[in-house]
């Protein structure tokens, strides 16, 4: 019982802590979540961008291995951010392939382990929307001589609103990933 009574008291110590931190404008705090919105922010837009175009070209394009592309993109949502922490520690260490590079424990390390974390959702979740909406008005485009590149083009741009989404979801899966970043980025 006596741990138990320990254990409230550090909780409401810490919490008490965090507290005063936050509201009296601590400037080691703040640059901490500044950081942290940087990267993420970045990775989010880096990934995005490729997610956003690989996703609406998925959601439209009929090819022989599509099914197997489809099962690894979706296997790749559940990839915890701690095994993308570590293969990306392994290209970027010294004896790794990507070693030269330098960018062991730098902005660009944390950076590129987010951006592989958020590729695989944004790209899932796009090919989604662009495919339901194909679904709904792609024989009208077809019909009217739309390739697959304008189609999805067009459909993205009708679904923008949807899209959005897909964006904020990119952004929340970087921000509340610490794993990867950590392993990658150090106590920078």
């Amino acid at each position: 019982m006596h741990t138990i009574v320990e254990s409230m008291s550090t909780v409401t110590e810490s919490a008490n802590t965090a507290l005063q931190l936050t509201f009296s404008a601590d400037p080691a705090l703040w640059t901490i979540v500044g950081r942290s919105l940087s990267v993420s922010a970045t990775a989010c837009l880096l990934a995005c961008g490729a997610g956003l175009v690989l996703g609406a070209w998925l959601g439209v394009a009929r090819f022989a291995g599509r099914g197997a592309v489809l099962a690894v993109l979706n296997t790749l949502l559940a990839v915890p951010s701690v095994v993308v922490g570590l293969v990306v520690y392994l290209l970027l260490s010294r004896s790794g392939p990507l070693g030269s590079w330098g960018w062991l424990f730098s902005f660009k390390a944390m950076v590129l382990a987010q951006a592989l974390l958020v590729l695989p959702v944004a790209t899932a979740l796009t090919r989604q929307v662009v495919e339901d909406a194909d679904r709904a008005h792609g024989e009208q485009l077809r019909s009217l001589g739309a390739g697959p590149l304008l189609r999805s083009l067009l459909l993205a741009w009708d679904e923008r609103y949807a899209l959005l989404t897909v964006l904020l979801a990119s952004f929340g899966r970087a921000i509340s990933e610490v794993g990867a970043v950590m392993i990658v980025g150090g106590n920078i």
